[in-house]
């Protein structure tokens, strides 16, 4: 997929076990708290300089903060999401390198692109095969990921930011392509679910930053709780607020997961959104208080 703003979405077995409730490691306090963090990890976004060259088929590497940014940038909405934080493995982050390479050499997204293909190199052919994949640098690329537009059947580059198995990951960028390696993983989040927007206070920015939540849906993900019959119902102030509730695939990021798209409202700040899901082994409940940071 070619342009500014495409992705790919990676499969693969998650893994991780369940276990933990709403609001885990790193979970955010007060709105105030929340704002702070959000302001202050969202301040450099700068790509960095990419080194390489696709004439020479040289992956080259990042100067400067790119990659760094890149990486907090999937910690800030991992720290929402009441998610531990994960680590850069450089290995991991030199494949990532190969794959970004290899994505710009032929202008187009796949996870598996053939020995054809120009610049190939196994190394970044695999690593195509267990990443996120976009056509853009890999700082906004985290942010295109969360709100995953284009991806709604699965929603599933959200869902590996959001995984229990997260981590450590790699992370490679072109000027114009990137590969954030997600499957794989060794991290044992152990939270029993994770849902997006989050329970607690979370910024209407992190839910608007590449487009609305509302057009490709609230997300819950779980590795234990089984959602097949998950039946969802969302109020504001005592007053209903109906969903679409879809089924989404496994091996994403998570073993079940369902997505919710609002019918007839939009997600606003100011508002407190409690949200209670029956139908399912564990009864699931949790209050998203949506917070504005300018």
């Amino acid at each position: 997929m070619s342009g500014g703003t495409g992705v790919g979405g990676a499969t693969g077995a998650s893994g991780g076990a369940g276990g933990g409730g709403p609001g885990g490691a790193g979970a955010p306090g007060g709105s105030s708290g929340v704002c702070e963090r959000w302001k202050a990890d969202r301040a450099d976004l700068s790509e960095g300089s990419w080194t390489g060259s696709v004439a020479a088929c040289d992956p080259g590497d990042l100067t400067g903060a790119g990659r760094a940014n890149a990486l907090r940038q999937v910690n800030l909405f991992r720290f929402l999401a009441g998610l531990p934080a994960v680590t850069e493995d450089p290995a991991k982050s030199a494949s990532a390198q190969a794959c970004a390479l290899l994505e710009d050499a032929n202008k187009m997204l796949s996870h598996e692109p053939p020995a054809t293909w120009a610049c190939y190199m196994t190394t970044g052919a695999t690593a195509a095969g267990q990443s996120n994949i976009a056509t853009t640098a890999g700082v906004r690329a985290v942010g295109l990921y969360m709100n995953d537009r284009g991806n709604e059947t699965t929603i599933g580059h959200r869902r590996w930011l959001l995984s229990n198995s997260l981590g450590p990951v790699g992370l490679g960028s072109t000027s114009a392509y990137s590969c954030l390696m997600t499957i794989g993983g060794t991290g044992k989040a152990g939270k029993a679910y994770a849902a997006w927007p989050p329970a607690g206070d979370v910024p209407l920015q992190a839910l608007t930053v590449e487009g609305s939540i509302d057009k490709v849906g609230w997300s819950i993900q779980s590795d234990t709780i089984n959602l097949a019959a998950a039946q969802v119902t969302v109020t504001d102030g005592g007053m209903d607020r109906p969903v679409t509730v879809m089924q989404l695939p496994a091996n994403y990021g998570s073993k079940y997961a369902i997505s919710m798209v609002p019918m007839g409202w939009t997600t606003a700040a100011g508002h407190t959104y409690e949200v209670a899901v029956t139908g399912t082994p564990t009864p699931i409940n949790y209050a998203v208080n949506v917070v504005s940071c300018p």
